[in-house]
């Protein structure tokens, strides 16, 4: 078959018949481009206009075009879907707004027509609960467009902020974001733990309960603790950069440095080794977070993490023989740590094994002077009695990395691999030969939920 030929199978199908399209909530698109091409103006049609033929729709799945403030079908259409339930948008870069960028300084990159064609599609979005912005080779949205197309969605509680500039995207649109539920903020140059902190005591945060911070840079510790102090119904909290935020020079330090009350899930990523890895962990031996029930830390420098955790007999997987860190391994230095799972489950186990190579108790029996029984317990790595589960499970099935992060939701290279999907042979029998069976193979489809993202 053709590419598309399904596509526009489906499209007739719903255009015959109202009753069903009504009905369609989400739709899955395949992705019929290969990872890293464009999908061409005629692909992005053909989905548009099935997406026009469903007006009741609440999810596109699998398709994620880029917008580059031009004008294209797709957008428009799902622009006309009221009930639409969560929007990802990749903003790309445009020709018009890099020749302004040499000429004058932001803002005033985006003309006005571009603003406005931008706000425009967020207006009958009354339903949108989630919202992803990516900016993608130089993609420029202006502040005052953020801010005023985030505040045209009186339903959104989920946002995810990525790769903008400090130009775009700094501490002071931070503090203009609207109540939220979810929040991830990633790769933003302009924001700060200053920005943080402030952000940390407005009216809107106070309802956040998932919070994402990844590769920031925070430098001091005292913005994650000021985030815990005022986050009051933060339960989950995730932490991922390279360097180590520090305690300032001339504070006061007093356990617990760091305390939530609320907070149940961790996720404590930081690749350099400083003194944040001992200061949470001896904060939650001083009792700073009494609800914590999971702690995820690939990046656990001598094991302070795994320590305050209730011990584990085995921490390695069988399918880590089939990881590409495991390939590669040479079994080299032993105490090299890198952000895969692989390795970190692999030190972990380490740990274990070399806690249970020494007897944590010795027991002698004996009654009148004869030692009837001497044995010794072996022993173990952790607190027996923490309710705190470490874990090193990825968000994201057969995954090195811990996090999920967006090329696991645009990839399309599992779409287009003609190994484990459909290939017609159930249909091959059928007297009209190849012709009538034969289409494109594909993987089967992974989905991918976006709710994973916070």
């Amino acid at each position: 078959m053709k590419s598309g030929v399904r596509l526009k199978l489906l499209r007739r199908t719903l255009r015959e018949r109202r009753a069903l399209a009504q009905l369609v909530r989400e739709i899955k698109v395949p992705r019929l481009q290969p990872e890293g091409q464009m999908e061409d103006t005629k692909t992005i049609d053909l989905v548009a206009s099935l997406v026009m033929a469903c007006p009741n729709l609440e999810k596109l799945l699998g398709f994620y075009s880029t917008y580059n403030h031009c004008f294209d079908r797709l957008t428009y259409a799902l622009s006309t879907r009221s009930r639409l339930k969560e929007h990802v948008w990749i903003i790309g870069d445009n020709a018009a707004i890099t020749e302004r960028s040499l000429k004058q300084l932001p803002p005033g990159l985006m003309d006005t027509r571009q603003a406005q064609d931008f706000l425009y599609f967020h207006n009958l979005w009354q339903s949108l609960s989630t919202l992803f912005l990516c900016s993608q080779k130089q993609g420029i949205l202006e502040r005052d467009v953020f801010v005023q197309a985030l505040h045209l969605l009186p339903a959104l509680q989920h946002l995810c902020i990525s790769s903008f500039d400090v130009d775009d995207f700094d501490d002071a649109t931070l503090q203009s974001l609207p109540s939220l539920q979810s929040l991830r903020l990633q790769d933003l140059e302009g924001i700060t733990f200053w920005g943080l902190s402030e952000f940390s005591r407005t009216k809107s945060a106070r309802c956040i309960k998932r919070l994402s911070l990844v590769n920031l840079d925070i430098t001091y510790l005292s913005a994650i603790s000021n985030l815990f102090l005022h986050l009051k119904d933060l339960n989950r909290f995730t932490l991922v950069q390279e360097s180590s935020p520090e305690n300032a020079a001339g504070d006061l330090v007093f356990q617990p440095v760091v305390a939530s009350q609320r907070l149940q899930h961790l996720h404590w990523d930081i690749l350099i080794s400083g003194s944040a890895n001992q200061n949470l962990a001896s904060s939650i031996q001083a009792g700073g977070f009494p609800n914590l029930r999971t702690i995820r830390a690939p990046s656990d420098h001598d094991g302070l993490l795994q320590w305050v955790c209730r011990p584990r007999a085995q921490i390695v997987q069988a399918s880590d023989k089939y990881s590409k860190a495991y390939r590669a391994d040479d079994g080299g230095n032993p105490g090299s740590l890198g952000r895969t799972l692989f390795d970190a489950r692999k030190l972990a186990q380490q740990r274990i094994e070399d806690a249970r190579a020494s007897p944590r108790f010795r027991f002698v029996i004996e009654e009148d002077g004869v030692v009837h029984e001497d044995f010794d317990i072996q022993g173990y790595m952790g607190t027996v009695g923490s309710q705190i589960a470490y874990n090193l499970d990825s968000d994201t099935q057969g995954s090195d990395s811990a996090l999920i992060d967006f090329p696991d939701l645009l990839s399309g290279t599992k779409e287009v691999a003609p190994r484990d999907g459909c290939t017609g042979m159930w249909n091959a029998s059928h007297p009209a030969g190849k012709k009538w069976w034969n289409h494109t193979e594909r993987f089967r489809y992974r989905s991918v939920d976006l709710s994973r993202f916070f």
